[in-house]
């Protein structure tokens, strides 16, 4: 852990109540985003109008201070079949467009939300600043590193909000959390465990053939490198390292800037990697994964398995009750904190968090624990506070970039053969290493770039 990192941190955070760290915006009018009139409504509009997109969707438009004006996905009938879904809640109907281009030609378009797969999203997110828009771009908020530093580039340069989806960061017990560990409650910390555990079986690879009518496939390609149609990258690009990086990357990344946050880190010094794809199929990121981070004063390590179907994700239930915990042991997403005055376990998306302690001989305790619920309604008013205010969300970019780092550079290590790579904190690039370097950046299939002069 950087000193100077960490005096900033405690600076910030140690002599804080828990409302002022959720980072809640007060507004002129001293009223919630929430509260505005009918016409000061924020007018949004979507990229990806898929599972995620769908659900973010159909969550703005339930606010009294949101409405839509656009729907845009490579599939115009998925387009069009989401914009009747809104128009029945806000009344009137969307665009369903098959171009995002035309979302952000759009001047009514205040904000948009980029939920498109994973390698669209910086350039997606670049354009929509480019066009005067916010930006809530869903996680990962990249698909290699230097993407995300044009996207900051970007963000900053044209004065735009881009909050990342990544929720933990507006839940309150996750920001108690980060100020139990500052306040020095939990000890000396020098190694934390971050676990992402499921059931995601390999797959066949299904025969090229001709994309669906009404499906731009082309387009939905975009900055990966030129390919036939096949219905296993459209169904399964998480897996394929042309459109996205693993689960380290799709849900391990909460785990991770969770974890990033609550510790206060910000670069490790050195990042290894290693692991396997077991299973047989067509999948090409690991179903076995392990990566360690080596800070100034703190080791850190990335657990995951995607063939243990009794590791069990937080469930709903959990999610929304203010006194159920996880069962630890066989929690898929939980973070193990090691201080030297006890261990805490922190579940992200509602799972809170307890601190164990040995006062006795063989007997543990549950010293310390804090539960709350699901963040997503305070991470959406996060964002709409924002937009109004111009403050800072509690994603920024910036730190959404920073944790996704961690697994950029896990993955570069892995597909190295388990390379120690150690990180220049001042550049983000990779020292020493030309060959690590190459995975940096991606090539960019025309019209798809993203300008190094954004």
């Amino acid at each position: 852990m950087s000193k100077i990192h960490r005096r900033d941190f405690l600076a910030k955070t140690g002599n804080i109540g828990i409302g002022a760290a959720v980072g809640l915006t007060i507004l002129k009018d001293s009223g919630s985003a929430r509260g505005a009139p009918a016409n000061d409504k924020i007018t949004l509009g979507l990229i990806g109008a898929g599972g995620r997109g769908s659900n973010l969707a159909m969550d703005f438009v339930a606010r009294p201070d949101c409405q839509f004006a656009a729907i845009a996905d490579c599939d115009v009938d998925r387009a069009t079949s989401l914009s009747d879904a809104i128009a029945q809640k806000q009344g009137s109907k969307p665009q369903g467009l098959q171009d995002y281009r035309k979302v952000l030609d759009d001047k009514s378009v205040d904000a948009v939300i980029v939920a498109t797969p994973d390698h669209w999203h910086a350039l997606a997110a670049i354009r929509a600043c480019q066009a005067g828009k916010d930006v809530y771009v869903e996680k990962p908020p990249t698909h290699n590193c230097w993407e995300g530093q044009k996207m900051i580039e970007a963000a900053r340069k044209y004065k735009r909000i881009m909050q990342v989806g990544t929720q933990n960061r507006s839940a309150p017990y996750c920001i108690a959390a980060r100020k139990y560990i500052a306040d020095g409650k939990l000890g000396k910390v020098h190694f934390c465990r971050i676990f992402n555990q499921k059931d995601w079986p390999n797959f066949p690879m299904e025969a090229d053939g001709e994309p669906p009518a009404g499906f731009d496939w082309d387009c939905w390609n975009g900055p990966a490198p030129q390919a036939k149609f096949s219905p296993t990258y459209r169904n399964n690009w998480h897996h394929f390292w042309r459109y996205s990086s693993g689960d380290i990357i799709n849900d391990g990344i909460h785990q991770m800037d969770l974890a990033r946050y609550v510790l206060g880190v910000d670069y490790p010094k050195t990042v290894y990697s290693t692991g396997q794809r077991f299973e047989p199929g067509a999948a090409e990121t690991p179903d076995t994964q392990v990566a360690v981070y080596q800070f100034d004063d703190m080791v850190v390590t990335f657990e995951l398995t995607l063939y243990t179907p009794y590791m069990l994700k937080i469930s709903p239930i959990i999610r929304m009750a203010t006194d159920k915990f996880p069962y630890w042991p066989q929690c898929a997403t939980r973070i193990e904190i090691y201080g030297s005055e006890g261990l805490m376990m922190l579940g992200r998306h509602g799972g809170g968090w307890q601190v164990f302690t040995r006062p006795t001989l063989s007997d543990g305790v549950v010293k310390d624990q804090l539960k709350g619920l699901f963040p997503d309604p305070e991470h959406k008013e996060n964002f709409c506070q924002c937009i109004r205010s111009r403050q800072a969300p509690n994603a920024d970019i910036q730190e959404g970039h920073r944790s996704v780092l961690m697994a950029h550079y896990a993955n570069i290590s892995y597909r190295l053969g388990g390379q120690k790579l150690a990180i220049d904190r001042k550049t983000e690039q990779i020292l020493d290493n030309p060959e690590a370097m190459k995975f940096f950046k991606r090539e960019y299939r025309k019209p798809y770039e993203i300008e190094e002069n954004v």
